[in-house]
């Protein structure tokens, strides 16, 4: 195959893992340049792609490239456009960084430091546990546990934690994993007869960081998992972990497991208010060296863009990435019209699909999966928030509310409403949850 038939074909395996606004952005533009010993290079058309992209979807185009040519592959970019030679040495001292730190077997992102991380009242708590942490690991706060609905700042305080870390004590052994991850090494391993090894690996660190806990399955996963925090704890290792959710709340996974989860500090991250939101557009616009981002524009992001901070992020870079394209300036008119697709008139009623998209994504559930006759825990908590939060926020009927959902009736929807009011009187975590879902649609 031709280098432009590998990329097209691995085109395609990115096209079905990200959204199309997010695909036709970041991903269409790129053009290849080369495959030569393992190692691609592609063409990008300016700094923005690269860091979004780094940040935001790390290894799906290594994993996309590695699945048609049937190899492992090293990535390398170009970019199109010149570049500002102070931006240029901060971004080489930032991947010289990375591939430092992968050298050596440690996957954390440079670019998530507690320098760049903006506290705010709704995260403030867990910051300053992950600073308290970084600076006596394994003798304050062991475990770590971090919670909060996705893109709002976990996986960026987890990695902070070990980059001051690994700064202060250079000759830690650290490990960064999402549960994927692990998941993956703990059936291969087994698969492979190479527990010893893992063991070996796994137990022997100063500084374990597992990130979405709440992937974690399997009864030899979790079984591998429990004694390896054991043998960490025992031995006074710090444990950090995040996860979408309390870990009462977290669906098949053993008792023996949850308590080790709770035998430390729970913490939790809720959406950011305005006023926080704010200033992380002016730190990120000065991170991107953005010179001039109006202060309508500001607000708009603000007060418009509810879901995370991922979103708000990806959404400057998207402004930032079009005004570079086009030589524009960025201005309120330019702004609305790049994010057409996430703005929308304020004065539009919600609906009970843009409800299932909300609580779907909160739950790290496809809204297709919330049709299916499957009656699993996550599904049926999902399905009866929904159907409460419709009722709250959409003129939609009982019956309309129930047709959406797979086709209840509306007995189904008054149960599932009395069942999550039962619950919000008697779980303060879940009430909070239902009042931020709330709060986050209706606005």
């Amino acid at each position: 195959m031709t280098i432009e038939e590998i990329w097209n074909k691995s085109l395609s395996k990115i096209e079905q893992k990200v959204d199309g606004t997010a695909f036709d952005l970041w991903f269409k533009p790129i053009k290849t340049i080369s495959l030569k010993d393992q190692t691609v290079t592609l063409e990008i058309p300016n700094r923005f792609f690269k860091e979004w992209i780094e940040d935001a979807y790390p290894n799906v185009i290594k994993e996309a490239l590695e699945a048609i040519v049937g190899h492992p592959v090293t990535l390398k970019y170009k970019i199109e456009e010149p570049q500002d030679l102070s931006l240029k040495k901060s971004s080489d001292r930032i991947e010289n960084k990375r591939q430092r730190l992968a050298n050596r077997g440690i996957y954390l992102n440079p670019r998530y430091t507690f320098e760049n991380f903006v506290p705010g009242v709704s995260n403030q708590l867990a910051h300053a546990a992950a600073m308290a942490v970084a600076e006596s690991p394994g003798k304050i706060y062991n475990p770590l546990y971090i919670y909060g609905g996705a893109g709002l700042g976990k996986t960026h305080l987890m990695n902070a934690v070990g980059n001051l870390v690994l700064e202060k004590k250079h000759d830690f052994s650290i490990l960064y994993v999402p549960t994927d991850q692990l998941i993956t090494e703990i059936v291969t391993a087994l698969r492979y007869d190479k527990m010893a090894e893992l063991k070996d690996k796994y137990r022997n660190l100063d500084l374990l960081l597992i990130d979405d806990v709440q992937f974690i399955r399997g009864e030899k996963t979790q079984d591998e998992l429990f004694h390896t925090f054991n043998s960490l704890y025992e031995k006074q290792k710090q444990i950090v972990i995040s996860c979408d959710r309390s870990p009462r709340e977290i669906n098949d996974i053993t008792d023996r497991l949850r308590s080790r989860f709770t035998m430390g500090l729970i913490v939790d991250i809720q959406p950011p208010d305005i006023e926080t939101k704010i200033a992380i557009i002016h730190k990120k616009a000065e991170m991107m060296n953005i010179r001039k981002l109006p202060e309508d524009v500001v607000h708009l992001l603000a007060s418009r863009i509810k879901s995370n901070i991922r979103e708000l992020e990806g959404s400057l870079m998207r402004i930032a990435a079009q005004a570079a394209l086009t030589g524009e300036e960025i201005t309120l008119e330019t702004t609305k019209k790049v994010l057409k697709d996430i703005i929308h008139d304020e004065r539009r009623p919600v609906t009970v699909d843009a409800v299932i998209k909300a609580v779907s994504e909160f739950y790290n559930l496809k809204p297709s999966e919330i049709k299916v006759k499957r009656r699993t825990k996550d599904l049926v908590l999902a399905r009866h928030t929904i159907m409460y939060v419709a009722k709250q926020v959409t003129e939609s009927s009982l019956s309309d509310i129930g047709k959406a959902c797979g086709g209840k009736d509306h007995a189904t929807v008054i149960y599932a409403c009395k069942q999550v009011d039962e619950r919000r009187a008697k779980d303060e975590t879940f009430n909070r949850m239902i009042e931020n879902l709330l709060q986050k649609i209706k606005h």
